[in-house]
């Protein structure tokens, strides 16, 4: 099967079952300034978690099922391995205040093994089960899976608040225990059960316990990765063989060139523009992270806005070769000055502090560079900013506003 088929099988499916189909949403959250970007299905639908709007009278139905368009960038370093993506698609389907465990455990189960569906065999798959010390084990989701599903004890496992407890998106939120199914070993639906709201963010709550409203919920959100379950069922070795991929990875250099131009074209459609804060930095650093890698992305953007799987499903803006053209060009103009300056003998650090590029670019443009001595360097330079009561540096991918030098 090809992507756009299984994707389409997934819709069809929830669709069968009593649930309205509900577009993607933005990448750039509608309402809710808490993050960057659109970083799960359920994003958009948080309000009716918490009873702040009634999916009853917006959509006739309290089930839902999408495909959204999702940004995460927390993992950009390890783009390029196997797996990590910084775009991909979520299938998901949704219920507030519905049907909720034992509903959403067998409709998973149904469309995963199926043989009008996927058809996997039970056999390439086990489960996980959330257990931990702060809310104990997960009886009523083992027990379906053992008793209901009849999967065996021994593919029942079980995880902590790290992996089988999901949420909240943002500052606070809905949140609760998941299963997740794992085929091959690789995990491909996650199924949470919104069961509280948390009044912090999941970062905060980790470090310093959880604090939830008094009122418990119930909420299925449910979420599957496009690009990993293709993985699965096309049976390649890394998701840059997919058909979702592999048209791209033909024209472009890297994986983190077709990864990177492929999430640009996306937040570029969504209004994002380059800038030096918040979205459009992101946007930035991408696109420079990219242009070090593969001086000429124009086939690059060409796979990604002509790929069959998108076709009549996103429309792409029409502004895209532009938007990196003058961002690329901006780039070449800092980076040509601040190689200069390497050249007369200046410390590769001031390619951080005056030009605002992060280590990663830095690493790729001075090969030589004692990347020791610059960690070294970032440490003093974030105590000093830091005792002068300025924004913090970030390691890795510099500050909020990291360009504030020459551009």
């Amino acid at each position: 099967m090809q992507s756009a088929e299984i994707r389409q099988k997934f819709l069809n499916f929830f669709e069968k079952r009593g649930h309205v189909v509900i577009p993607s949403a933005s990448l750039v959250p509608a309402n809710d300034a808490s993050v960057l970007f659109t970083t799960a299905g359920m994003q958009q639908f948080k309000p009716y978690y918490v009873g702040k709007a009634d999916a009853l009278k917006d959509f006739n139905t309290l089930n839902l099922a999408s495909s959204q368009k999702c940004v995460r960038t927390t993992d950009i370093e390890e783009v390029g391995d196997q797996s990590h993506l910084t775009f991909f698609e979520m299938l998901g389907n949704f219920s507030f205040g519905d049907y909720f465990k034992k509903e959403a455990i067998e409709y998973a189960w149904e469309f995963i093994t199926g043989k009008d569906w996927l058809g996997i065999s039970p056999d390439r798959i086990y489960v996980t089960v959330h257990e931990s010390i702060a809310l104990g084990r997960d009886e009523v989701s083992y027990d379906i899976w053992k008793n209901v599903i009849k999967l065996p004890e021994d593919k029942i496992k079980f995880g902590g608040i790290e992996d089988n407890f999901w949420g909240p998106t943002g500052s606070s939120g809905p949140c609760g225990p998941s299963t997740e199914i794992y085929v091959d070993g690789i995990e491909i639906w996650n199924i949470v059960f919104n069961q509280f709201v948390s009044k912090k963010s999941r970062e905060q709550s980790l470090r310093d316990g959880w604090e939830m409203e008094s009122e418990e919920i119930k909420g299925v959100d449910t979420g599957m990765g496009l690009e990993r379950l293709v993985k699965v069922l096309q049976k390649t070795e890394t998701v840059f063989e997919t058909d979702l991929l592999k048209p791209v990875m033909e024209v472009a250099d890297s994986r983190i060139v077709a990864d990177h131009i492929r999430t640009s074209c996306f937040m570029i459609t969504d209004g994002v523009t380059p800038s030096n804060t918040d979205r459009g930095y992101i946007l930035r650093r991408l696109l420079r992270r990219a242009y070090v890698k593969n001086k000429d992305v124009n086939p690059v953007i060409e796979a990604v806005v002509n790929h069959p799987s998108y076709k009549g499903l996103y429309t792409f803006a029409p502004n895209i070769k532009e938007v990196m053209a003058q961002e690329f060009e901006k780039f070449r103009e800092t980076l040509n000055a601040g190689l200069k300056q390497i050249k007369k003998g200046e410390d590769p650090f001031i390619l951080f502090t005056s030009y605002g590029l992060p280590l990663e670019i830095i690493k790729e443009v001075v090969p030589a560079m004692d990347e020791a001595k610059f960690q070294k360097q970032m440490e003093e330079h974030r105590q000093i900013s830091s005792a002068a009561g300025e924004q913090k540096f970030s390691a890795k991918g510099g500050s909020a506003n990291p360009e504030g030098g020459k551009n």
